[in-house]
């Protein structure tokens, strides 16, 4: 008898990192809990890190995952915007590590492929894909929150075999 596993998906950001907790057992998918970390914008870089730390810590502990799966930084035409969402993820990844909690990166255009089909996807058609994969009533917002899920919804299409 398979136990079933949890997933958190992350879609990391400074100013918004989306989550999604999915449960999965033998091919049935179930949402647990979807949001969003928002540290204040008027902090400072290191106390919007810590934010994001605790924050993720509280929802690790809370929901137990068994594995934290997370978008991939992307190449950016930005480099500083690009060190600040790689530090944010580091963060993310560390608050799972000091927990005992695996960390998975998939690479934005695999989500897109594993969830809608195209790995060229917009973030619109991602979020309806997650609304009709998770059966939702409405689609998930913001699209951080889709994101997120769609990277959790990527882990579970990955290791199927769990």
């Amino acid at each position: 008898m398979a136990k079933i596993q949890r997933v958190i998906g992350v879609d990391p950001g400074l100013s918004i990192t989306g989550f999604g907790i999915l449960d999965y057992k033998g091919g049935q998918i179930r949402t647990v809990a979807f949001g969003t970390i928002k540290p204040p914008a008027k902090e400072s870089l290191p106390n919007r890190l810590e934010y994001l730390n605790s924050h993720m810590t509280e929802l690790l502990e809370k929901f137990e995952p068994h594995a934290l799966a997370i978008e991939d930084t992307f190449f950016s035409q930005n480099v500083k915007s690009a060190l600040l969402l790689g530090q944010a993820r580091g963060v993310l990844i560390l608050a799972a590590a000091s927990k005992g909690i695996p960390s998975i990166d998939y690479a934005p255009r695999k989500v897109k492929q594993s969830v809608v089909g195209n790995g060229a996807a917009d973030k619109k058609q991602v979020q309806y894909m997650v609304q009709q994969i998770l059966k939702m009533k409405e689609p998930p917002k913001p699209l951080d929150v889709s994101d997120a899920l769609a990277i959790g919804l990527c882990h579970i299409n990955q290791n199927k075999y769990l």
